[in-house]
């Protein structure tokens, strides 16, 4: 190697003859300076160790005289913000801490069903330092559209984004247009969308034009929602395929096949690859209108196509095959979906898809063949098994229990449970519901103690219902304890509840546990109604215990006086006398917290620990 390095050299060698190191030192004086030497660069090395030598001296070099842009330290500060600009809704980066925390409070509720509680807790968040994200606000008002209260969705929004300074996103303007055009308010939805464009910082997108063309065609628009077709096309947006299906079947359902013929031949030169529900929209009208060869010849020419379907778009296909009695080729869809259903790659099934044929083998009677369908799997190679999901589990429980099948409904619900899954408010629900129409009172119990203690939030409507019922079968003391469970988590249980199971605690002569859950009522700020409130009072003067009532609500009241941040506001002294006749005063000042003592006073420091020595109840 080293014959190498020296043949490498001798052709490197310029031609003209070397010289000396005394000419050029006479040449060039300036050179025999020892600086020059040193700083003089060399590109190339004789050996591997030089180089690793001059590149510790360049490092050595920076560590003692660092460049000057790492000197300054505002060159890692972003750029100041202009005042002008607009404001940009929040990111999902936002979605952290505690607005994850409250994000996911607010959904659990929404998935149980009490959009009023969710709704309190998203409107009480606006005042508290962990305010609502938009995608917190978002999902409360789209809960509200799905269960059809479109008041209150209008005026979640109002609040929300118009009054807290939350600024919206194009899903909360899409939610908006969408509950107008439901209501038959399409022209407010149409300002909506022009506000948008006027002073959004975003455009609107091809939900906003579904929503759109959707509520002018019900309004008996069709005009219109070409020319929102075509202002969507004129913007730059590419041609959707649902906005176009909106315009088909409106045609269609004004008898005019030509135009919509011309609508989907349009589609088809706009986009290769299009959404399958247009072909569902024709088959559906066609099958309507008794033309069953031109409703197949669609399907096939989409078949045709190969196209690799979503499972949104099967799913319709599935329906409308089902619907027109065309079993075998809806069998062959599943089948096929079956078969190309190969996660992570592509998803072509959903549990939603189980859900339309699994329904199908219950309404033909087909008990045995609707499980056989709900662990089906392809029979391709490449196919994997689909991971069912809650949803699944729910809608073949609930099929069950209707047909009366508990002991198949049981062995699922053990099986979910055994599962990675969670049983969600739907699958308890359901089972309590079935265990009640037979009369399986201690079965419709156990289910009920397990929802609470999983944590799952018990709406007041469907709580009263069933403490009702159990309250009838001689359970009131159970429901008491159940109740008394519920009350340890937040949010508390609606007055409603408490009064059920009072009542009936009261029926079945146990007056100290009606008198503790009086007790609770008022300690944890629920209150007591009046009605109930009469009725303990006639309740217990009846059996001789007549002051009860009111030295309890009276003392459990004094003794939860609580002030937090009032912010400079000075109440009078409070004087009230406790059972063991101990006289307390107070003057709320400006703490967060106060401590209750047999001595004179102590107002809590909020920076200081939450216990004190001398502490009797500390809220």
């Amino acid at each position: 190697m080293s014959l190498y390095r020296l043949l490498v050299r001798s052709l490197r060698r310029p031609t003209a003859a070397p010289q000396s190191l005394t000419s050029l030192t006479l040449q060039n004086p300036i050179s025999s300076h020892p600086h020059h030497l040193t700083t003089s660069r060399s590109f190339a090395y004789s050996t591997a160790e030089e180089a690793a030598a001059e590149r510790r001296r360049r490092k050595r070099r920076l560590r003692i005289e660092p460049p000057l842009h790492a000197l300054r330290r505002d060159s890692g500060l972003p750029p100041p913000r202009d005042p002008n600009a607009p404001r940009l809704p929040d990111s999902t980066s936002a979605l952290v801490g505690p607005r994850l925390n409250l994000h996911n409070r607010v959904q659990s509720l929404i998935r149980a069903g009490d959009l009023d509680a969710a709704s309190a807790v998203a409107r009480h968040s606006v005042f508290s330092n962990t305010r609502p994200t938009v995608f917190t606000c978002n999902a409360i008002i789209a809960a509200m559209y799905r269960g059809k209260r479109y008041n209150d969705a209008i005026a979640l929004f109002h609040f929300l984004f118009n009054q807290s300074n939350i600024v919206p996103n194009i899903v909360s303007y899409n939610n908006l247009i969408n509950t107008h055009c439901d209501e038959g308010r399409v022209d407010v939805g149409l300002e909506i969308y022009r506000h948008i464009i006027a002073t959004a910082p975003f455009s609107p997108s091809p939900v906003t034009y579904r929503h759109l063309t959707k509520g002018l065609i019900g309004a008996g628009r069709i005009g219109d929602a070409v020319d929102m077709l075509r202002e969507m096309l004129n913007k730059g947006h590419g041609a959707d395929s649902l906005v176009f299906n909106n315009l088909i079947k409106g045609f269609l359902d004004l008898e005019n096949l030509d135009k919509a013929k011309e609508l989907f031949d349009e589609l088809k030169e706009r986009c290769l690859v299009y959404d399958g529900v247009v072909n569902a929209t024709f088959m559906d009208w066609f099958f309507n209108k008794g033309q069953e060869k031109e409703a197949m010849d669609s399907y096939r020419s989409l078949l045709d196509r190969q196209f690799r379907m979503i499972p949104a778009t099967c799913n319709v296909l599935l329906e409308v095959l089902l619907k027109h009695d065309k079993k075998k080729e809806a069998w062959a869809l599943f089948e096929q979906m079956l078969d190309n259903h190969t996660p992570p790659n592509f998803q072509a099934v959903n549990s939603e898809t189980f859900n339309i044929m699994v329904n199908e083998c219950f309404k033909l009677g087909k008990f045995a063949e609707a499980f056989d369908t709900f662990k089906k799997v392809g029979t391709n190679v490449k196919s994997k098994p689909f991971s069912m999901d809650v949803a699944g589990y729910n809608n073949i429980i609930a099929r069950y229990c209707e047909n009366g099948m508990l002991s198949e409904a049981d062995a699922l619900f053990t099986e979910l449970s055994s599962k990675s899954l969670t049983p969600d408010v739907t699958t308890h629900r359901t089972l309590i519901d079935a265990y009640l129409n037979v009369e399986r009172i201690d079965d419709a119990l156990m289910i009920l103690n397990r929802m609470v203690d999983v944590g799952l939030r018990v709406v007041a409507t469907f709580c009263n219902r069933v403490f009702t019922e159990l309250i009838k079968n001689g359970k009131a003391v159970e429901c008491a304890k159940i109740l008394k469970k519920m009350g340890e988590k937040d949010p508390k249980p609606d007055a409603s509840c408490y009064d059920v199971v009072i009542r009936g605690l009261s029926t079945e002569g146990e007056l100290d546990s009606s008198l503790d859950l009086l007790a609770e009522m008022v300690r944890y700020g629920i209150g007591v109604p009046p009605a109930l409130k009469q009725f303990a009072y006639e309740t217990f003067e009846k059996a001789g215990r007549g002051g009860q009532v009111e030295r309890t609500l009276t003392e459990t009241r004094t003794a939860g006086i609580t002030a937090r941040n009032l912010y400079g506001r000075t109440w009078s002294p409070i004087i009230s006398s406790l059972s063991n006749g101990w006289a307390i005063s107070a003057t709320i000042l400006t703490s967060s917290w106060v401590c209750i003592t047999p001595f004179p006073i102590r107002i809590r420091n909020p920076s200081n620990d939450r216990r004190c020595s001398n502490c009797l109840i500390l809220r």
